[in-house]
């Protein structure tokens, strides 16, 4: 028998944005339906963000151990035991997993439906024998891993982001299709934990990052033994006795034990039945406008699926504000508008990198005044003690001092980054750091000493030096 659901909220896919929906949604009341075809928690719990944060911190540690004579200690030479390591990752997944499973979200009060969704028609969803037929339905679909069209991959062994970590020993040598975010953390957490790593990339690496912060954590990778091969376009793949073997345009061959594909991400959108609910599609995925509606008025995109000119990145947390917004517009009838030029961006290696706003090529290009302030972590007195002292903070500044961006590669850059995202979204201007008072000694203090430059240039202008001298004057 066909049951049918009329709730006021039906949110299609429990990844982190359509978690973040139901949550507020359920525990303000309003009828709920969660419709989830795989495992709760989605991508970046089971096979993104959170194992592979793990495994960083694994590597970090291994790292960490292995360097620790200047610090008066004997550098640990053990041998890491991958199957350890294995553990690790997937008990911090299992600890996270109440927190996204189906019991906590019914005990909000949400019915949480497991299996494939498609939509009947502009109003009605199919959940095998269950109808939804929703004032407002939210599709928070996800996406996938991207996979190249290069002749004799989908016949070959690959890893993507959802197999790599289940394997429980160490590639001898880890090929990486890729210099992107996921292809540089998971390179440097292998290279860390043992394994030989090679990254090719068919353009540049961290090509969306500012090509000079980006290449001090390219320096930083090579120093620690990861080959990084830029503009290294891959023409062919095949398996061989040794594992992988590929073929650059260039003419060179590249083998390891085993190939990661870390070429992107692409929405999911098949056998969700868009067509037949009046809802546009396209390679971006799901087409919406500045208030994440579709061309189906009772349906959002939100997420990874989200598609069109105004959303372009796939990050968790800009799947969390695609909810927020969501919840404002269908619940509280309340005017909302993305706006990704706000979004910071992070790679979580060591050194870290963090970006918002406009990059200093993009200043330059849309302000004839824009200019770039800098300071070294190598002057910052905590990273001395701590020796972390690679990396830079760079902040790109209107002539009057308003803050248009920044870049940071350093320890902790994805935690310094928050205060300048705050700058940009409110429209501060380097006055607001020169005021703030920041502990000593602490890393944020590389924040406020690259905003007090800006008053350096200033001060040696002629006209403060005439002003200073006739102050003088009155003792």
């Amino acid at each position: 028998m066909t049951e049918d659901l009329r709730p006021d909220i039906c949110v299609i896919g429990a990844g982190a944005a359509g978690l973040s929906v139901a949550v507020v949604a359920a525990g303000l009341g309003v009828p709920t339906v969660l419709i989830e075809k795989g495992t709760m928690g989605g991508e970046c719990l089971n096979v993104g963000c959170v194992p592979s944060k793990a495994l960083l911190a694994a590597a970090h540690v291994t790292h960490t151990a292995r360097e620790s004579g200047p610090f008066g200690l004997p550098p640990s030479r053990a041998k890491v035991d991958h199957a350890r390591v294995h553990r690790h990752v997937h008990d911090v997944i299992a600890a996270i997993a109440p927190n996204d499973s189906a019991a906590r979200y019914e005990a909000l009060g949400a019915r949480v439906i497991s299996g494939e969704a498609a939509f009947l028609d502009a109003r009605t969803l199919a959940v095998g024998d269950i109808r939804v037929r929703a004032r407002r339905f939210v599709v928070a679909a996800g996406s996938r891993p991207a996979i190249p069209d290069i002749p004799g991959l989908a016949e070959a062994p690959y890893l993507t982001n959802e197999t790599i970590f289940d394997l429980e020993t160490r590639p001898e040598h880890l090929v990486i299709l890729g210099a992107g975010p996921v292809g540089l953390e998971l390179g440097q957490a292998h290279r860390r934990l043992g394994a030989a790593v090679t990254v090719l990339d068919h353009g540049a690496a961290l090509k969306r990052v500012d090509g000079e912060i980006a290449g001090h954590l390219i320096a930083a990778l090579r120093g620690e033994g990861v080959t990084i091969r830029e503009n290294a376009a891959v023409t062919s793949v095949e398996s061989w006795a040794g594992g992988i073997r590929l073929a650059l345009r260039e003419g060179a061959i590249v083998e390891g034990s085993h190939l990661l594909v870390a070429s992107g991400r692409r929405p999911t959108v098949d056998g969700l039945g868009l067509d037949v609910a009046g809802i546009r599609h396209d390679r971006s995925g799901i087409i919406v406008d500045r208030g994440l509606r579709t061309s189906n008025r009772r349906v959002y995109a939100i997420g990874d699926c989200a598609g069109g000119p105004y959303v372009t990145d796939r990050l968790t947390h800009v799947a969390a504000h695609h909810a927020g917004l969501v919840v404002r517009s269908a619940l509280f009838r309340l005017r909302t508008r993305v706006d990704e030029a706000v979004v910071p961006r992070v790679v979580y290696t060591d050194p870290e990198v963090a970006t918002v706003g406009l990059s200093e090529e993009e200043a330059r290009a849309r302000h004839r005044d824009a200019r770039t302030l800098r300071f070294p972590f190598a002057e910052n007195d905590r990273a001395q003690a701590e020796r972390l002292t690679q990396g830079e903070a760079k902040i790109m500044v209107t002539g009057k001092g308003l803050i248009l961006g920044a870049a940071i590669v350093g320890v902790r850059a994805g935690e310094l980054i928050v205060p300048w995202t705050m700058a940009v979204q409110k429209r501060m201007t380097v006055a607001d750091f020169r005021d703030l008072i920041v502990p000593y000694p602490t890393f944020s203090e590389v924040s406020k000493r690259a905003a007090v430059a800006f008053y350096a240039s200033q001060a040696r202008r002629p006209a403060v030096g005439r002003l200073l001298r006739f102050l003088r004057l009155f003792g």
